[in-house]
């Protein structure tokens, strides 16, 4: 999961650069690119590109399809702290879905954990007036979709290769922004074409790590790992984009972090507090 965080950090940086167009249509260059990469290493070794579980992937390819979009549009259109800290209130929604979808428990203090990381992107509202009201609904619905996605990806741990998995993403993807893209094309220009390509390149690899993670381990623990990408964030922002915050949003965003932080904290205590009973 930290190796994803920073591909998909390095990717954000990317989406920044090209704004200027259209959010589904650099959503359809991601997707091509992905569709293409993981159908060859799923043909070279000999892995059923559809899998088992078709519904299960499905819902997992439609619910990373608008979560994706939804990404991409903070990401053009609000700074890239701002965009990055919403988008990662999807460890919130992957634990509270957890529970119905793949029936992981999450404890009582957790949604304290979870509250106080809600209440950061409150602040983080109310004081960065470079966030308008849509653009926190796109981003938290986008944050819903991807804890959605994660929880797909949870399901089919057992039954479902890596790569099937990252395969129905793009699938179910390139329809819906290649449609959308054909009656708005914007034709990119110089550089644009590598960032689109590191688009493609940073997101496959993150894709590839973040499924191994949440195939592999406890859904609340690793998703909270999401958040360290704020930091990133927060640095490539500055250096990059010129981007500063009052005071009061670096106290938002702290906040948020400071939820993500005890969540984790918390988990490994209890993990060293419980071999200790046993042996008692």
């Amino acid at each position: 999961m930290l190796l994803a965080g920073f591909f998909f950090a390095i990717m954000n940086v990317c989406v920044k650069y090209v704004s200027h167009l259209p959010t589904l249509e650099v959503v359809f260059f991601r997707s091509v690119f992905s569709l293409c990469v993981t159908y060859y290493l799923l043909r070279k070794n000999n892995i059923p590109p559809l899998g088992k579980n078709k519904v299960t992937l499905t819902l997992r390819g439609i619910a990373g399809c608008l979560g994706l979009i939804g990404s991409f549009y903070t990401l053009q259109h609000i700074p890239l702290a701002s965009a990055v800290t919403i988008n990662y209130l999807s460890p919130f929604f992957t634990a509270i879905l957890g529970i119905f979808i793949v029936r992981q428990k999450v404890r009582a203090l957790q949604f304290l954990y979870f509250s106080i990381s809600i209440a950061g992107v409150i602040l983080l509202k109310g004081f960065d007036i470079r966030i308008n009201t849509l653009d926190l609904i796109i981003g938290l619905s986008s944050a819903f979709f991807a804890g959605l996605a994660y929880n797909m990806i949870a399901k089919a741990k057992n039954d479902e290769h890596p790569l099937v998995i990252i395969f129905y993403f793009p699938l179910l993807t390139i329809p819906v922004a290649g449609i959308y893209s054909l009656y708005n094309w914007v034709t990119p220009i110089a550089l644009d074409w590598i960032y689109l390509l590191f688009i493609g390149i940073f997101s496959q690899l993150a894709q590839y790590y973040m499924t191994l993670s949440y195939q592999t381990a406890n859904l609340a623990k690793v998703a909270s790992l999401n958040y360290l990408g704020v930091i990133y964030a927060l640095g490539f922002g500055y250096i990059l984009f010129d981007e500063s915050f009052n005071t009061m949003s670096f106290i938002a965003i702290l906040v948020i972090l400071t939820g993500v932080f005890l969540n984790l904290f918390d988990q490994k205590i209890l993990m060293k507090i419980r071999p200790i009973k046993l042996q008692k």
